[in-house]
C-alpha cells in the first residue's frame, strides 16, 4: 500500500506490517517478501546508507506497493526533506523527547516545498497561502506521514504531547535505548521494561495512535506487546531472520554428513 493508504489504515487503528531492511538493493529479494508487508523500514541512523542507496530502496519498494519508511540519522528538517525528495513516504524521527523537537520537521514536510520567510510567515499567521497552493501541497504530500521515535524514559513521560499531535501518525519504540535509559541495558526480559513498554502501548492505543516496538514478535517475551495492542508491527530485520535458519541448516548438514 502507498503512504496515503497506510495513513488511512493507521488512523482506523488497523494493523500495519513491515521489517527493518538490512539487505540492500536486490530487486529479487525485495519482491520475495514485499507481498507480506505494508511498509519497509529503511534506517539511515544505524546503517551506512547513502542518499542514492536510500532512494533506490524507496523506489524499489514503491514499485511493489510497499510504503518506504526512512529513519533519518537525527532530528533535522533538512535530512527529513532529503529523505522524502528521494522517495520516502514515511519519516521516522529518532530519539525525540518532546514534540517541540519535531515541530520544524513536521512543518518543513507538511508545507513542502514552501520554506524560508514564506513558511515562517505562514506559521506565524502573517501570510495566508492561496487555495491553489493549498491544493498543490495537499496533493504533493498526500503519501507523507511522520513517526516519532520514543526511545527514553523522559520521552515516555512526555507521551501525552505526542498523542495530542495530529501530525504524528505513529509511535516507534526503540527497546535497546529504552532499556539503557532505564539503567538495565539489554534486559529485554526484565518485567520493569516489559511493563513500561506495555503501558506506553496501551496509552497510545487508547488515544487512537498506532504504536509498536522494533522487536522480533515471534519471541515469547514479545507477546505482551501484542496483547497490549501493538499494531505498528516492525518485526525484526530481513537478514537477521534469515541468518538463524541458514545456520541451523549448516549445523544439521555438518552433524549428519561430516565424517
Amino acid at each position: 500500500m502507498n503512504g496515503e493508504q497506510l495513513k488511512k489504515k493507521m488512523k482506523s487503528d488497523g494493523y500495519i506490517y513491515g521489517t527493518h531492511i538490512v539487505a540492500f538493493e536486490n530487486a529479487m529479494v525485495t519482491q520475495w517478501y514485499a507481498e507480506k508487508m505494508d511498509f519497509a523500514f529503511i534506517c539511515q541512523e544505524h546503517m551506512p546508507l547513502t542518499r542514492e542507496q536510500t532512494s533506490t530502496l524507496c523506489t524499489l519498494f514503491k514499485s511493489y506497493d510497499v510504503s518506504p519508511m526512512v529513519r533519518i540519522p537525527y532530528p533535522d528538517k533538512n535530512l527529513a526533506v532529503v529523505a522524502v525528495e528521494g522517495g520516502a513516504e514515511g519519516v521516522v524521527v529518532p530519539y525525540v523527547e518532546s514534540v517541540s523537537q519535531i515541530e520544524d520537521i513536521i512543518s518543513a514536510l507538511k508545507y513542502r516545498p514552501i520554506k524560508g520567510k514564506y513558511l515562517d510567515d505562514m506559521l506565524a499567521g502573517q501570510k495566508q497561502p492561496t487555495q491553489k497552493l493549498v491544493d498543490y501541497m495537499a496533493n504533493l504530500n498526500k503519501d507523507l506521514y511522520v513517526v516519532a521515535g520514543i526511545e527514553s524514559v523522559p520521552a515516555m513521560e512526555n507521551l501525552d504531547e505526542f498523542l495530542d499531535c495530529e501530525d504524528v501518525y505513529a509511535i516507534f519504540l526503540g527497546p535497546h535505548d529504552i532499556t539503557c535509559s532505564m539503567g538495565i541495558p539489554g534486559e529485554y526480559d526484565n518485567p520493569l521494561f516489559i511493563e513500561k513498554v506495555c503501558d506506553t502501548i496501551r496509552r497510545c492505543r487508547a488515544a487512537g495512535k498506532p504504536v509498536g516496538a522494533h522487536v522480533d514478535y515471534s519471541l515469547e517475551r514479545c507477546k505482551p506487546f501484542l496483547e497490549a495492542g501493538a499494531n505498528y508491527i516492525l518485526n525484526s530485520a530481513n537478514v537477521t531472520k534469515a541468518i538463524p535458519s541458514l545456520e541451523a541448516d549448516f549445523e544439521m548438514i555438518r552433524q549428519t554428513y561430516e565424517k
